[in-house]
């Protein structure tokens, strides 16, 4: 069955000297497709250049919030420029709120997730939440987006909330992504909400190079080690491997459009 990766930062340097080694495993593990996630104007101007190169790859463009403070004039031109330009673009950011890390003042960040929410509206493309130590404060702008427009297009990538910031989330028709952190000895919390997250609503990444899964642990993360996490989970759902490859591949082609 087909495995669809919906958040990966393949302009990582990480993966300069071999990316297509990477995309061709990838390719020989079942993946159908990847999402390349901008953090900046220039990783996003990368991701996009990336999905331009390679069939499985589409891109999102953003700035993540510990990057909107580093952000120039004309940043924000420059990521609606691609969002709007760009075939290859799929979805808005990522973007979202943390209060984990000290590196932009929060209502900078208020106002840069702000502005990613309307341009996704505005172009009908998804969004990408990260969120860390802000699940209050996400699931408040959330509820305000939705009460003035409705069912909202977006995922809570690498999740890592509660049940009760799943179910605020689902009722306001986002997807829930699980990433390695999932797959963790420690991470029972993590498994105990995925449980309860529907099949149709549930996603699958890497948010590679980072969090790769327990089996290979300590190794740089890349696409193809999503089915650990994929693998897991089904566990947790008592599924089919089958099944849940089936489910989160049909909801990511859903929500990206692709």
């Amino acid at each position: 069955m087909p495995l669809f990766d919906t958040h990966t930062h393949l302009f990582d340097g990480r993966f300069r000297k071999d990316l297509s080694e990477v995309i061709a495993r990838a390719q020989a593990a079942g993946l159908e497709c990847v999402v390349c996630l901008g953090i900046d104007r220039e990783s996003s101007l990368e991701s996009a250049r990336i999905a331009q190169s390679y069939p499985l790859v589409v891109a999102a463009v953003g700035i993540q919030p510990n990057s909107a403070a580093e952000a120039k004039a004309g940043d924000w031109d420059e990521i609606v420029r691609l969002a709007e330009s760009e075939p290859r673009v799929a979805a808005i950011g990522e973007t979202g709120l943390d209060r984990y890390w000290d590196k932009t003042p929060f209502a900078l960040q208020e106002d840069y997730f702000a502005r990613h929410i309307e341009l996704a509206r505005r172009l009908g493309k998804p969004f990408v939440i990260h969120c860390r130590e802000a699940e209050a404060d996400v699931v408040k702008v959330l509820r305000q987006e939705f009460e003035k427009h409705g069912r909202i297009r977006a995922v809570m990538h690498s999740f890592s909330g509660d049940l009760a910031t799943a179910q605020a989330c689902l009722e306001m028709g986002l997807y829930i992504s699980f990433a390695g952190m999932v797959t963790y000895p420690t991470a029972q919390n993590l498994r105990d909400v995925a449980k309860e997250v529907p099949l149709d609503r549930l996603l699958v990444e890497t948010d590679c190079p980072y969090l790769a899964p327990q089996a290979v642990r300590g190794k740089r993360n890349e696409p193809a080690f999503v089915s650990h996490t994929a693998a897991l989970l089904a566990a947790v759902k008592g599924v089919p491997i089958t099944t849940l490859e089936e489910s989160t591949t049909h909801n990511a082609r859903k929500l990206f459009g692709v």
